[in-house]
């Protein structure tokens, strides 16, 4: 049930690049993967949010073949974070702190990006919290279930890009 709510939520909350251009790869627990001519990604929203996610909020790791750029990690928040306040990623017992503005956060280098897509490989969930620009606190609960296979999905698409 969960897999079939999974895929419209996916396409909407990546809206921006016509439909016919995306190729499902695959669905992998709750999370999916995706690849599109200039990139591949892994994807899945939050179980849940502040606010029932009406930004369409995500977590997501990507490839983009024709850049040198792979296995970055990217969020969007459920709400736009308040400016100044730290945006703290927790995979079970590790804790990262992320970068980023407005509605968005990234790991802060690649090497960062490395060891967050490792925790994800193995961790259970995954907790992104920051304060909304109304100063509440904002928590999105992932569970990381299937994000394995979904991120080697999505590098295995692009790698079969280049």
């Amino acid at each position: 049930m969960l897999r079939a709510a999974l895929f419209p939520c996916l396409f909407l909350a990546l809206a921006g690049v016509a439909a016919a251009q995306r190729q499902a790869v695959g669905v992998y627990g709750l999370w999916g993967a995706f690849a599109e001519k200039s990139r591949c990604y892994a994807i899945s929203e939050p179980q849940r949010t502040a606010r029932n996610n009406p930004r369409g909020a995500f977590a997501s790791v990507g490839w983009w073949p024709e850049r040198p750029v792979r296995g970055q990690v990217h969020f969007r928040l459920s709400q736009s974070k308040r400016s100044g306040s730290a945006v703290l990623l927790r995979i079970d017992e590790r804790t990262f702190q992320l970068v980023g503005g407005g509605g968005n956060a990234w790991a802060p280098d690649a090497r960062a990006d490395s060891d967050i897509v490792a925790a994800m490989r193995i961790g259970l969930q995954m907790t992104i919290e920051t304060r909304s620009e109304r100063g509440t606190l904002v928590r999105d609960l992932y569970a990381l279930r299937g994000a394995a296979s979904a991120i080697d999905a999505a590098a295995i698409a692009c790698a079969q890009r280049r």
